[in-house]
């Protein structure tokens, strides 16, 4: 492979936030409502599945809301590109949802196969049929939450592809949130951020563009649809890049 192609989840690849899609329909608990002070993202919606395994949801269940998460506009004919270039592009996706979730979304799609990794929060059924949710790893960053930093894991993966002689000509990062800024940090000047446009990922960035300039290296193209991203894509391949 030539180039590293790199997607959140929520809201970029799917069109939801999948911890919201499982709860639609349901009214949770005042103590659930709330996020208890000390507890984390993760922690709390390991409480609400829990919740939900007791409310009788079972993994059938969880696992047909997520594979019938909708896919967010122009993703089906970016897939479409991608699997006609597979020998040119990795692909990995980095989610702070879950393993669970987001395996049984991409197996519906067709589209597991894609991809070389998936890194996202453990999740299995206990002997009750409840989806346990844990946290993907520990690090020491400030800006991220405390069960996941994507720019570690970026981090990590370049470094253990390098180890397997292993070396892309650009890294191409689409994502939408909060946590896709912290690890499109660490992209080269050739490389390419792609932030959903008018999302946090997009915002963070346009904002320490403009405060630190030069502290952001990548190129940025936001979209709006992710048919915008397959013909950058195409684009480049046009010009032999």
């Amino acid at each position: 492979p030539r180039f590293l192609l790199v997607f959140d989840f929520d809201e970029t690849l799917v069109a939801e936030n999948s911890d919201d899609s499982v709860l639609r329909g349901r009214a949770l608990p005042e103590p659930l409502r709330r996020r208890a002070q000390g507890v984390s993202y993760n922690e709390h919606m390991g409480q609400v599945l829990t919740w939900l395994g007791q409310q009788g949801v079972r993994p059938a269940d969880l696992r047909d809301v997520y594979e019938n998460l909708p896919l967010s506009p122009g993703v089906p004919e970016l897939f479409q590109f991608l699997s006609k270039h597979r020998q040119l592009f990795e692909l990995v996706l980095i989610s702070d949802a879950n393993v669970f979730g987001v395996e049984a979304k991409l197996r519906a799609a067709g589209v597991r196969s894609l991809f070389r990794k998936i890194f996202s929060n453990p999740a299995s059924f206990d002997r009750r049929g409840f989806l346990i949710l844990g946290p993907y790893h520990s690090h020491k960053c400030c800006e991220c939450p405390a069960n996941m930093c994507k720019r570690k894991i970026l981090g990590e993966y370049l470094a253990e592809r390098a180890r397997e002689d292993v070396e892309f000509q650009r890294v191409f990062y689409v994502g939408d949130g909060a946590n896709d800024f912290c690890p499109a940090g660490i992209l080269r000047e050739e490389d390419v951020a792609f932030p959903r446009k008018g999302f946090p990922m997009h915002r963070l960035i346009q904002e320490r563009r403009e405060k630190q300039p030069g502290m952001f290296q990548a190129s940025v193209v936001p979209w709006e649809s992710a048919a915008e991203v397959a013909r950058y894509l195409q684009e480049m391949l046009g010009r032999k890049c």
